[in-house]
């Protein structure tokens, strides 16, 4: 049986040429949405997943735009709206040391280098130079934690246990 992956939501058409507003849910768009990528469209609609060909590729705003080989105008993509973008687990290329996908991250459990339970990772925020793992708490409080050298200390993924050091008014 395979693996789906989310890479995007088809929110919206986009001009009148075939182009799709994404919103991107990948770790990596500018490596997923390379020309001559495939992806899968997943729609209540349809019975199989569609195969699409990435023909072009651009950012526009907050959203990613795509067009698709042989999805020449809007009519051929109307149909795409409220569509999740998906790849398989095959399609997922290997990482460098210290990198990791998103869907291995979350629901990691967290503790410090003194052993303390902090909580479970929940989401990931991508807001610049570097990304925050929001821990959820077993109080039901979130903490953020920077994905940076200083902080993270290990990460195994195929026991979903992180530990991390912690630095002055982290946990504040």
């Amino acid at each position: 049986m395979t693996t789906w992956f989310n890479v995007g939501k088809i929110v919206n058409t986009h001009g009148i040429r075939g182009e799709v507003r994404v919103i991107s849910r990948t770790d990596f768009p500018d490596e997923r949405y390379v020309p001559g990528n495939v992806l899968f469209l997943f729609k209540e609609t349809l019975n199989d997943p569609k195969e699409l060909t990435i023909k072009t590729h651009r950012k526009h705003k907050n959203f990613d735009l795509l067009t698709f080989e042989g999805f020449e105008n809007v009519n051929d993509v109307e149909a795409f709206k409220d569509g999740m973008l998906k790849v398989s687990e095959e399609q997922l290329s290997s990482l460098d040391e210290n990198e990791f996908y998103y869907h291995e991250i979350v629901g990691c459990s967290v503790v410090t280098d003194e052993q303390v339970e902090l909580g479970t990772i929940k989401e990931i925020l991508s807001p610049g130079a570097n990304d925050v793992w929001v821990i959820q708490t077993p109080q039901g409080k979130e903490l953020l934690i920077p994905y940076i050298e200083s902080v993270v200390k290990k990460v195994d993924v195929s026991s979903k246990k992180i530990v991390i050091s912690v630095i002055d008014g982290l946990l504040e």
